[in-house]
C-alpha cells in the first residue's frame, strides 16, 4: 500500500509539474490530435486498409447486451508512431520508446503557406531560426510540429497523399521535414521527438526517406498523421504521443492529444 501511494504521488507530482492538476484540468483546453481508424483511415498506397470486424454483437441468451471485435492493421498508417527501428536495424523497437520521448512542450513550425504552393514544400532550417526569432529557443525535451495545413485534406486520399491508386509510390507529392532541419535539431537542440500533420516525415517524393534514416537513425520517435494540427498554438501545449505498446513494433497507432496552456 505504501508503495502504491508512493506511485500515485510521484504521477501527481509530474502532472502538477507540467502545471496540472488532476482534479482541475480544463477539459476544452484538451485537443485530440488523433484521426480515428475505420475503412478511410489512409495508408502507404502498398497497404492494405484497416479492418475492423464485429464478432459479437447484440443480445445473448441470458438476456443482456455484449460486442466484441477483431481488427487487423498494418503498423504504418492513420495517425502512428515511428520506431527507430523502422529505419535504423540498431534503433529501438515501438515498446521501448521511453515516454520521456513521447510527452513534451510542442514547438509547432507553420509551414503552410508555402506548402499551399509547392505540395513537395519541406520545413527548413530557415521556418526554425525564424520560429525561434518569434518564439525563443525550441526548449529541451520539446515535440517539433511541422504544421503542412494538409489536415485539411483528410480523408481524401489522392489530395492528401497526391494519389489514390494503389501500389503508386511514385505519385505520391505532401509535404515533410528537410533534411537539413532534422539535422540542425539534432545538432543544436535537445528534441525528444518530431511530428507532422502528412503521411510521412518525410516529403512524399522524397523516395529514398533521408529523413527516416536521419532521424530514426539517431534513435529518436517520428510521429505521423497528426490530426487537428491547426489547433495548436506555436508554443505553450504540451503534447502526449502515446503509442500502442507492440513488442518488437517498428511502429503502431497512437493517441496524440495535447493539453493547451
Amino acid at each position: 500500500m505504501k508503495f502504491a501511494a508512493l506511485v500515485i504521488g510521484l504521477i501527481v507530482l509530474g502532472v502538477t509539474r507540467l502545471g496540472y492538476s488532476a482534479e482541475l484540468i480544463n477539459r476544452s483546453k484538451i485537443v485530440d490530435l488523433t484521426y480515428p481508424f475505420d475503412d478511410k483511415t489512409i495508408y502507404w498506397p502498398t497497404e492494405k486498409g484497416f479492418v475492423h470486424e464485429f464478432e459479437k454483437y447484440g443480445q445473448t441468451p441470458e438476456h443482456y447486451f455484449y460486442s466484441s471485435a477483431k481488427y487487423i492493421a498494418p503498423e504504418h498508417g492513420g495517425t502512428h508512431a515511428d520506431a527507430p527501428i523502422h529505419f535504423n536495424e540498431h534503433g529501438i523497437t515501438v515498446d521501448q520508446i521511453p515516454l520521456s520521448d513521447c510527452i513534451g512542450p510542442a514547438a509547432v513550425i507553420d509551414f503552410s503557406a508555402r506548402a499551399a504552393k509547392d505540395p513537395d514544400a519541406t520545413l527548413s532550417v530557415d521556418d526554425i531560426k525564424a520560429y525561434e526569432s518569434a518564439n525563443g529557443a525550441i526548449p529541451d525535451g520539446a515535440i517539433v510540429v511541422a504544421r503542412s495545413g494538409w489536415g485539411k485534406f483528410w480523408p481524401d486520399r489522392k489530395r492528401y497523399m497526391g494519389t489514390d491508386a494503389p501500389g503508386d509510390v511514385a505519385g505520391l507529392h505532401f509535404p515533410g521535414f528537410s533534411p537539413e532541419a532534422v539535422t540542425y535539431l539534432l545538432t543544436n537542440r535537445k528534441v525528444a521527438a518530431i511530428a507532422i500533420d502528412t503521411a510521412s516525415i518525410d516529403r512524399g517524393a522524397a523516395g529514398d526517406f533521408p529523413v527516416h534514416r536521419i532521424w530514426l537513425g539517431a534513435n529518436k520517435p517520428g510521429f505521423e498523421n497528426v490530426a487537428n494540427a491547426d489547433k495548436l498554438p506555436p508554443k505553450g501545449a504540451t503534447i502526449f504521443c502515446i503509442p500502442m505498446k507492440i513488442g518488437k513494433g517498428t511502429g503502431g497507432p497512437t493517441r496524440i492529444f495535447a493539453v493547451l496552456p
